[in-house]
């Protein structure tokens, strides 16, 4: 009888907004331990089998080698991300038209590309902290390609991060890293020339993705599905041209165990991109930072833990000057002006 009254009609309605509120706030904490484990697990079993893949020795004896096939190992890793973006447009968005023009995907698939394949054959020359360390350097290129291309206008605190992560990678690179197994006697070697190449190209492809969202409103989905099926395009031709993948397949015949690490590391980097999206869509960029700046860090010292590569003291100042310049980065460094996130 008291549901009847103004009163318990009022109660009733205030028990229930408390509730929904409870369970939105609820959903909203689950979804972001989801993204945030889906980030941190996927990309860490990646930075894992990606040091396990090129930096493992194969073979017993005088037999023993290395794995040499940068381009091939890329060019899988590309045919799963587009196969999985296509199951993500199909399931969520068939009905999202993509007006972006095909050319546009093409020279952004050759930065792209470019980017990995340099990333990837770097870590025949140097170890894993210092290839991860170089990659979270993107920052610099994006900045410079961006006032020099694009015309951009950043603030102080973005100019005062940028020059608190290069005075981290100049404490780390001071000394020769001890630990790696090839070019101890170099400070600035071919690995770190390549890793230089490669953050170069990650700045080009982060001006092409720029332009995409400004210009044409291009999906995460269909970005990642068609530079992707552009770069399987260019590294089939390549490793077809090169006869890599011939050389390829005789070594998956010769130690056929590395070819389940492979279709792992693909796999977990599709995933760790579709758990990243997630994570923007729903929480935005800065959050999506600060996890995959934490999920670096935990990467590096991971490599350390397993692989046994030690880093000096002046190197782990450097490492904190570097991820405590990117996290004050997605803090404090962004542009007032509306994103194109």
């Amino acid at each position: 009888a008291w549901l009847l009254t103004p009163a318990g009609s009022f109660t009733l309605i205030s028990r229930r907004k408390h509730e929904l509120t409870h369970l939105t706030v609820r959903l909203h904490r689950i979804r972001f331990i989801v993204c945030f484990i889906g980030v941190f697990v996927c990309y860490f079993y990646y930075g894992i089998l990606q040091e396990t893949i090129t930096r493992g020795d194969y073979g017993q004896g005088d037999k023993r080698e290395k794995f040499k096939f940068a381009r091939t190992l890329v060019l899988i890793q590309c045919i799963i991300s587009a196969f999985f973006a296509k199951i993500l447009i199909q399931c969520f968005e068939s009905s999202k038209q993509d007006h972006t023009k095909s050319w546009i995907y093409g020279l952004c698939s050759l930065s792209y590309v470019g980017a990995m394949v340099s990333s990837n054959s770097a870590l025949q020359y140097v170890n894993y902290p210092t290839q991860v360390l170089g990659k979270s350097c993107k920052p610099i290129p994006v900045m410079i390609l961006g006032v020099t291309i694009l015309r951009k206008k950043y603030p102080l605190a973005k100019y005062l991060c940028v020059l608190l992560i290069v005075s981290g990678v100049a404490l780390f690179l001071y000394k020769p890293n001890k630990s790696s197994h090839v070019a101890d006697d170099h400070v600035f070697g071919f690995g770190e020339i390549l890793l230089l190449v490669s953050l170069t190209l990650d700045g080009l492809t982060g001006v092409a993705q720029d332009h995409m969202r400004a210009r044409f409103q291009t999906g995460a989905n269909h970005m990642m599905l068609n530079i992707n099926m552009w770069s399987t395009l260019v590294l089939g031709l390549a490793v077809l041209w090169t006869g890599e993948v011939w050389e390829f397949l005789s070594f998956i015949e010769r130690h056929p165990s590395i070819f389940y690490n492979i279709l792992l590391f693909g796999l977990t980097s599709a995933l760790g991109q579709t758990f990243i999206f997630m994570t923007v869509v729903y929480f935005g960029p800065l959050t999506c930072s600060i996890i995959t700046t934490t999920r670096k860090f935990f990467t590096i010292l991971g490599s350390v833990i397993l692989f046994g590569n030690v880093m000096s003291t002046m190197q782990w100042v450097g490492t904190i000057l570097v991820f405590l310049g990117l996290g004050l980065d997605a803090k404090f460094g962004k542009t007032p002006k509306k994103t194109t996130h």
